[in-house]
């Protein structure tokens, strides 16, 4: 039995002692044919959680952390002379608008208010005014304020203009439903150690295979972050091109046989109770969580930080972390927040026990509670 914390920051996620321990196997060199069935195992796993048809798209799997994915697909779907539109509405949005930069993709980024959906008018609109865009890409959860997207509305705008839709859902993959084909999504991403609850270094990138075939056609811009080269090595050779994360892989295999012993709704149900804690432990304590009910993903709330004098997040953080949970600060500058997250591998018994704990921190630290605004 290893020590159980609980973290509830948005990532890694809190894991079973099975998946932990699935990574204690013989040494193996992946070449071998016997990894090579696992990675297929875990390929397929992965496609069958979005209800993606294996005809239709393919998962792509590559060593690293999330943001590896956003670099692939943004470096290896552009064609020549053509634009990306980045729908920027947060940190991990505007992490994808960096990424264009630094390759000097053609790319416009275009701002959203931080704490709400965009505006679907104007995203129309810039796709009417601009015909050269091909890509169009947006976070469907921005983890750093708990905002969702609506991604099936702006999928099906993105397809009337003919474009390629790309979708950030590191976190929300394997938490909210998701269905690849309802939600007119062609390429989707995450990282083994979000949703599924596995361990970090082993990331996916979920695409149509007619589009990533033709991307063989398109300026390469990157040797190891290039999408079709590691697709057609994988569906060549059954293997990464370069050395895959091994034991990580062995526990992601683990995590989705406990993934779908739990079952899609059933999780979605368990994350949403967390998440229903959460709430509404925060609102009891006084603090103000920065998006609305009806935009929030259900997954991450991020409280603003009171004007207590009391009040210093370091603090609290290590008078929590010191017994056994993790809080994360926000991701909006010159806002004070932290956040609270439903992922990972618990449930609301362990919210009822952090409260109790950041009860205690407060209390020590002289904070008012209900907190001041």
């Amino acid at each position: 039995m290893v020590k159980r914390n609980v973290l509830l920051n948005p990532g890694p996620a809190t894991t079973t002692d099975t998946v932990k321990m699935a990574q204690v196997v013989p040494d193996i060199c992946p070449r071998e044919k016997e990894f090579v069935g696992i990675m297929r195992e875990v390929e397929e796993g992965l496609l069958k959680i979005v209800h993606a048809d294996p005809e239709e798209y393919a998962a792509v799997l590559f060593c690293g952390s999330g943001t590896i994915n956003m670099d692939i697909c943004l470096n290896s779907l552009l064609p020549e002379d053509k634009k990306i539109l980045i729908i920027n509405n947060g940190a991990y949005s505007s992490r994808g608008a960096e990424i264009c930069e630094y390759y000097g993709l053609p790319c416009i980024n275009l701002k959203q208010p931080l704490n709400h959906q965009p505006d679907l008018q104007v995203i129309e609109e810039t796709l009417q005014e601009n015909p050269d865009i091909a890509v169009v890409y947006i976070t469907h959860h921005e983890t750093g304020t708990g905002l969702l997207n609506p991604i099936r509305e702006i999928g099906a705008l993105v397809h009337k203009y003919h474009a390629i839709f790309v979708v950030d859902t590191t976190s929300t993959y394997a938490m909210r439903p998701i269905n690849v084909h309802e939600d007119n999504i062609d390429f989707c991403m995450a990282s083994a150690q979000k949703g599924i609850m596995a361990m970090t270094g082993l990331s996916y990138v979920i695409g149509r295979r007619s589009a990533i075939e033709a991307s063989a056609e398109y300026p390469k811009r990157s040797y190891y972050c290039n999408l079709y080269m590691q697709y057609a090595y994988a569906r060549e050779h059954g293997e990464m091109h370069f050395t895959p994360p091994v034991q990580v892989i062995y526990a992601a295999r683990q995590a989705l046989k406990e993934y779908f012993a739990e079952g899609e709704a059933a999780k979605w149900n368990r994350h949403q109770r967390v998440f229903r804690t959460i709430r509404k432990g925060l609102t009891e304590l006084g603090f103000q969580i920065y998006i609305s009910e009806q935009e929030e993903a259900g997954l991450v709330a991020a409280a603003l930080y009171p004007k207590d004098k009391n009040w210093n997040f370091e603090k609290i953080h290590d008078y929590c972390y010191e017994r056994g949970f993790t809080i994360y600060p926000g991701k909006v500058e010159k806002k004070g927040m932290f956040r609270l997250c439903a992922l990972g591998a618990i449930d609301e018994a362990d919210i009822t026990a952090f409260f109790e704990v950041f009860r205690q921190g407060l209390n020590e630290y002289g904070v008012s509670i209900p907190v001041k605004y």
